[in-house]
């Protein structure tokens, strides 16, 4: 644990980098019950279809004021392969919209309590809103992670829909929630033709789903781009 060196310190944010690969390790596999493979750290820190940001503290004088306490990750994804495109703009499925899909995002324990993963989080919202066409920023949080559920609340996520069983850690299933930011007022009504049109879709890409849990279920944590994350505590 890094102790604080002031009693507000001075946080800023900048985008992670390669200099920051230990540490960011170090963190995931303290804050995380997932294991996150090489691979998934390497795209984060070169940027290969994820983006980041870092919190540092600049007023610490342990000569790491430059080190990360807390980050967030995310990466760019087609709205229509999306679990959330019922949700959408009718036309989400057929065009080429796309959301924003945060990845992971922790703090160290001894920066809690300071706004800075809301902060965090809203790199992540203006990231999204500056995209012309990204109509929402959606996350995966564990059941049992209750500051995290609160927090996305507060900052006007709506839990959309809870997934029975979603994670397997350790041999046990955890439920997840899933949680929707939408941006620019992306979300518009549909008519009753269209919503049922969406509604079959979604049926149909959720039995398609169903059939590939069966064969994939047990290698959910064995690659990174395939786990849904578990959110720290924050």
């Amino acid at each position: 644990m890094v102790p604080l060196t002031a009693c507000h310190p001075t946080i800023s944010y900048r985008p992670i980098r390669p200099s920051d690969l230990e540490i960011l390790e170090q963190l995931h596999g303290e804050l995380f019950p997932i294991r996150y493979e090489s691979e998934f750290f390497q795209n984060v820190v070169h940027g290969r279809g994820i983006v980041s940001w870092a919190a540092v503290d600049h007023s610490r004088d342990d000569g790491k004021s430059d080190e990360l306490i807390g980050f967030v990750t995310a990466r760019v994804v087609p709205a229509k392969d999306s679990e959330i495109v019922d949700l959408l703009n009718c036309n989400s499925a057929e065009s080429e919209w796309s959301l924003v899909y945060i990845l992971t995002l922790g703090v160290m324990n001894s920066y809690r309590n300071l706004g800075i993963a809301s902060s965090l989080i809203l790199e992540v919202i203006k990231y999204a809103s500056s995209i012309q066409t990204c109509q929402a920023v959606y996350l995966h949080v564990i059941s049992y992670n209750i500051p995290a559920i609160h927090l996305y609340k507060k900052m006007s996520f709506k839990c959309i829909r809870k997934l029975p069983g979603f994670y397997l850690i350790d041999g046990q299933h955890y439920d997840s929630y899933l949680f929707v930011y939408f941006v620019k007022g992306s979300r518009s009504p549909c008519s009753p033709l269209e919503l049922v049109m969406v509604v079959v879709r979604y049926i149909r890409i959720g039995f398609q789903s169903i059939i590939a849990k069966l064969w994939s279920d047990e290698r959910k944590v064995g690659r990174w781009c395939r786990c849904k994350e578990a959110h720290s505590l924050i």
